[in-house]
């Protein structure tokens, strides 16, 4: 699970999605990326976009899916997240 904010950098996030990925191809683990707010939404879907440009020479065509979640938020209550689980 990678955990995304507003200030995440999405070219070092894209790297670190294609390298999970990569690990992960043919083991069947998981890769998710969660995000709470709009602005670390945003950061996620253009990570997931230019990680899919990366795996796309290697033949991986990677594929998002959206889903809400509730995950403990800073002060103790639950807030909602946006988790991408990603697809191969």
């Amino acid at each position: 699970m990678l955990k995304v904010s507003s200030q995440t950098d999405t070219k070092r996030l894209a790297r670190a999605v294609a390298i999970a990925v990569r690990q992960a191809v043919g083991t069947g683990q998981k890769v998710a990326l969660q995000a709470i707010g709009a602005g670390a939404v945003h950061c996620a879907a253009k990570a997931i976009a230019a990680a899919r440009g990366l795996l796309a020479p290697e033949g991986v065509d990677l594929r998002a899916v959206p889903a809400f979640c509730e995950v403990e938020g800073k002060e103790g209550g639950l807030v909602t997240a946006l988790r991408f689980v990603l697809e191969w």
